[in-house]
């Protein structure tokens, strides 16, 4: 990418102020040269545009704007225009308040249910993940703001985050930790990606190279800024060597540094012209789309209220919801009735422009019904709530519990709560649960209750929405993004996280959320997926047609209930075989189909070439096995409506071939395999190619046979021509090709 034109006329001093803020929120300028800065603000659920005193903690207050459920709601509307229309909102409240770029999305996968920031977060799967932000970001850069795509990379928890090193295999990282980014990046093409605090492999990601430039530039071709989250640079000149565009905020010693190392030719100024251009473009771009804005705030909060309705997820109905709209007295408990908790603490917090909250909403929505509230959990709110005919408990983790710099030691709900709906399992009426919360919590009261609502933490709308969906003005169509676990003991990290302060080994490896849950067998409250309506549906006449290494899966949804609603179809691609180990199924595709009661639909989702390929170590690529997949059709990651076996050609893999290399993978090889086959056809006798040819008759001996290296066969007693296997060794020239 040619360096910005105004460069060649850049003192270095200038281009190293270039590269690090002005202020906590703003960007240095070329004063000289007429070249203003630009501000930037936090902003991945909702704007947080600071005026006077600033932080990054959330302390002080910002300028109202509009909260929308977090990204941990969002999520589980599997709705990536939904996402679209909220980038758009957010770019038009930035553009209000001269803010160029908004810092968000946040993609970091839930490692661990304990992230104290997993509401910021989307999901346990990269797939939707990637969907998601890129919708998002979008949304946000159609209409004129940039995008800030955090946190790149592996920054998984709160905790020691500054300083831990995050030990991840490379096949891990491009399967499960690196994707998200990476779609975000080919689809949407954002103006800046944040880097991490924290170590990658014990390097800074501020300064690694492998991250910054190779993977991300080079592989995926981003060309936009990289810029540091707030106080993450630990050596400036080495970031910038290693592709960190922009230190945030201001740095008292950036500079400075930065021209010694310039000097002392630690730092080469090719690099410093790259950086320092970068961020000339970026304040070119986001004075290109500066024009006046006009925030609809009435417009926004319904936006807020219409996501919040489509991030809730009813795990559980029988037969409580909807309320119908005469009756009995409604009793309703909890503080989170008539105080929501509606967003999580830390950078993101945002000062809504108004806050609804959902017992006075219920009441409006059912007028003609009475509703007794207790704010408590005390034994006046037990002794009502045994005898009346509707229950309605509002639970969830408190304000506390969930924040950016340090993570939950738990993922129980407060014992005030499960004890007393323990309490309620003796009782005369019916009982909901509507849960806030921005992250998976265990619920053990799960099959003694008639409905849960998991309402996530739904922004300033939140509670009108949950008024909506109890009423039944509007059907539940959310679907879970994460696995609720029945024990902290059974989660993908549980005895590696958050490591020892100085490392973190991801030893789980590929295997985090449902793929570690289902592929390990392990019980769960509700499965990766799930989520219920007001009415049912029928899957039928699955369709998948191949070509090459993609394919295209048909098929048709039916509403089979009597009241309209929206389902969320979800594609899964299962390995049956393969050389290395894969998850017992991965989510590659989904889509979110409106019918009416009675109405069928034929739905059709593509699948590509990465839908069936696995980060191969040996290859250093993607690699499509030759051989069978499954493609499932579901209505979430444990209940499979349909499914279709298909072959694929894949590709060819050959491996290196040395001396050492096992007899399997010579025979293996398509240059030298049938030469090889051919000598040891005749060893022993003819034992050795009666094995080969009918492996069946002794497997063991055949694996066996496969594992010995090809230079030591020689040594094992069976009679075999060893001159013979050593031209074909020396033959070989052991090229890697795909």
């Amino acid at each position: 990418m040619p360096l910005h034109p105004l460069i060649s006329q850049l003192t270095d001093a200038e281009k190293a102020a270039l590269c690090t803020g002005a202020s906590f929120w703003d960007l240095n300028g070329v004063p000289r040269l007429g070249v203003e800065g630009i501000s930037v603000a936090d902003g991945p659920h909702g704007l947080r545009r600071q005026e006077g005193e600033a932080d990054h903690l959330g302390a002080a207050d910002s300028l109202p704007a509009t909260c929308f459920p977090t990204a941990s709601g969002l999520a589980s509307s599997f709705d990536p225009e939904l996402l679209a229309r909220i980038g758009a909102a957010l770019a038009v409240e930035a553009r209000a308040v001269g803010v160029g770029v908004l810092l968000g999305p946040g993609v970091n996968m839930k490692r661990t249910p304990l992230c104290g920031r997993n509401f910021e977060y989307f999901s346990e799967d990269p797939y939707l993940t990637g969907e998601l932000g890129a919708a998002m970001v979008n949304g946000l850069q159609d209409n004129g703001i940039g995008a800030s795509v955090k946190h790149f990379a592996a920054n998984n928890q709160e905790d020691h985050r500054i300083t831990v090193s995050a030990e991840v295999d490379e096949r891990t990282l491009r399967e499960i930790y690196l994707p998200a980014f990476e779609t975000i990046v080919r689809k949407a093409r954002p103006w800046t990606i944040m880097c991490s605090y924290n170590r990658l492999n014990g390097t800074y990601t501020s300064e690694h190279r492998w991250l910054l430039t190779e993977v991300l530039r080079e592989e995926w071709g981003f060309e936009g800024l990289v810029v540091s989250d707030w106080l993450a640079v630990n050596d400036r000149a080495a970031g910038i060597a290693a592709g960190l565009d922009l230190e945030m905020p201001t740095s008292p010693d950036g500079p400075a540094r930065v021209l010694a190392a310039l000097e002392s030719g630690e730092l080469e100024r090719a690099d410093l012209d790259r950086a320092a251009s970068r961020v000339l473009t970026l304040i070119d771009r986001a004075r290109a789309s500066h024009g006046p804005a006009v925030v609809e705030a009435d417009d926004h909060h319904e936006l807020a209220r219409e996501a919040a309705r489509r991030s809730a997820v009813l795990l559980r109905n029988d037969g409580a919801l909807p309320l119908a709209a005469t009756g009995a007295p409604i009793v309703v408990v909890g503080p989170f009735a008539a105080t929501p908790r509606y967003q999580g603490a830390g950078s993101s917090r945002v000062v809504p422009t108004r806050l609804d909250n959902a017992l006075d909403a219920l009441r409006a929505a059912l007028p003609d019904r009475r509703i007794d509230y207790y704010p408590d959990y005390n034994l006046a709110a037990v002794a009502a709530a045994a005898e009346a005919a509707e229950v309605i408990v509002f639970a969830g983790l408190p304000d506390e519990a969930e924040s950016e710099g340090f993570d939950r030691t738990i993922i129980d709900l407060p014992a005030e709560q499960t004890d007393f709906l323990a309490r309620l399992r003796r009782r005369l009426g019916r009982l909901t649960v509507v849960v806030q919360t921005g992250s998976a919590v265990t619920l053990p009261f799960a099959e003694h209750v008639d409905a849960i609502l998991f309402a996530w933490l739904g922004g300033q709308a939140g509670g009108s929405a949950i008024a909506d969906l109890l009423s039944g003005a509007h059907s539940p169509t959310g679907k879970l993004a994460e696995t609720l676990p029945v024990d902290l003991r059974h989660t993908p990290a549980h005895t590696a996280f958050p490591g020892d302060g100085n490392t973190v080994d991801y030893r789980e490896g590929i295997f985090i959320g449902y793929r570690w849950y289902e592929t390990r067998g392990l019980p769960i409250t509700f499965p990766f997926g799930h989520g219920l309506t007001y009415t049912t549906f029928e899957y039928s006449d699955l369709e998948v047609t191949v070509e090459g290494d993609t394919a295209t899966a048909r098929f048709t949804i039916t509403n089979t209930g009597d009241v309209a609603a929206d389902e969320i179809a979800q594609i899964y691609i299962a390995d049956p075989e393969s050389e290395l180990a894969r998850p017992i199924h991965e989510l590659k595709g989904f889509t979110r189909a409106h019918l009416a009661p009675g109405e069928s639909r034929r739905l059709s989702i593509e699948l590509d070439r990465r839908a069936f390929a696995y980060w191969h170590p040996v290859k250093g690529d993607w690699h499509v096995e030759a051989g069978e997949f499954i493609v499932q059709v579901g209505a979430s990651s444990a209940d499979i409506r349909l499914a279709q076996t298909i072959r694929l050609d894949g590709d060819t893999l050959r491996r290196r071939l040395t001396p050492g290399a096992t007899a399997g993978a010579w025979l293996a090889d398509p240059e030298y395999g049938p030469a090889l086959r051919a000598v040891l056809s005749r060893a022993a006798g003819g034992l050795v190619g009666l094995l080969l040819d009918n492996p069946e008759v002794n497997p063991g001996r055949y694996r066996m046979l496969q594992s010995i290296p090809l230079d030591r066969l020689g040594r094992t007693g069976v009679e075999c021509d060893i001159a013979a296997i050593q031209e074909i060794i020396t033959a070989a020239t052991a090229p890697v090709s795909v």
